[in-house]
């Protein structure tokens, strides 16, 4: 990332630090989409003035890439956290709920972590409901790809996810998980109709599956 896309993605950083806000956070999930696996959210704290780490959305970056930038991102942040919403929550309450299950999660173990509330919380696009009412909500349509705080947990929920697929890939071979995280590839779907629905598959997607 050059001086100037990153100056340009602390923007509302900058903007918020200016209106007196101390702690900030950032949340963003990745898994939505998927036939298999869970929903993962990331939450990440920084002080507003930071420092952050060069984030920028994880869609843009390398595999090697990501996982260079999950390691200086925990070592930049005051704390974060992890939440997950498996394919059975998925199909019990549906993806847009489990994701907001998963966000909230990500927050309460981010908050736990650091031992402090964050006064204002950066969302990819969404508003959470239910949500901690100390924390401010500030939603952000592609916020991936223009705040560095939500850059950062975007990449910390994918990095998560696809570790967890890789894992899998092992317990459920002949799938193809390793390769495309539970996305429907072609590849997947024939192995599906190879292989029959695994128990991490989410039925509520598979419907028009043969």
């Amino acid at each position: 990332m050059t001086d100037e896309k990153f100056f340009e993605m602390c923007e509302y950083e900058r903007m918020i630090a200016a209106k007196g806000y101390k702690i900030i956070a950032g949340i963003d999930e990745a898994g939505r989409g998927p036939l298999a696996g869970p929903v993962v959210a990331g939450c990440v704290i920084f002080k507003a003035d930071g420092p952050f780490p060069r984030a920028n959305d994880s869609k843009k970056l390398t595999e090697k890439a990501r996982d260079k930038m999950y390691d200086e991102i925990i070592s930049h942040a005051v704390g974060y956290g992890i939440g997950m919403a498996d394919n059975n929550l998925i199909d019990e309450i549906n993806i847009l709920q489990a994701t907001y299950h998963a966000m909230r999660q990500a927050v309460e173990n981010a908050c736990q972590m650091a031992g402090i509330k964050p006064e204002i919380a950066m969302i990819d696009h969404v508003t959470i409901p239910d949500f901690d009412s100390d924390i401010k909500q500030f939603p952000l349509t592609h916020g991936d790809a223009l705040s560095v705080t939500i850059g950062a947990a975007s990449i910390l929920a994918k990095v998560t996810r696809d570790r967890l697929m890789v894992e899998m890939s092992e317990k459920y071979p002949g799938y193809g998980f390793e390769k495309h995280k539970g996305y429907g590839t072609k590849a997947h779907y024939e192995a599906i109709r190879n292989l029959g629905i695994s128990d991490i598959h989410r039925k509520s997607f598979l419907k028009k599956v043969h």
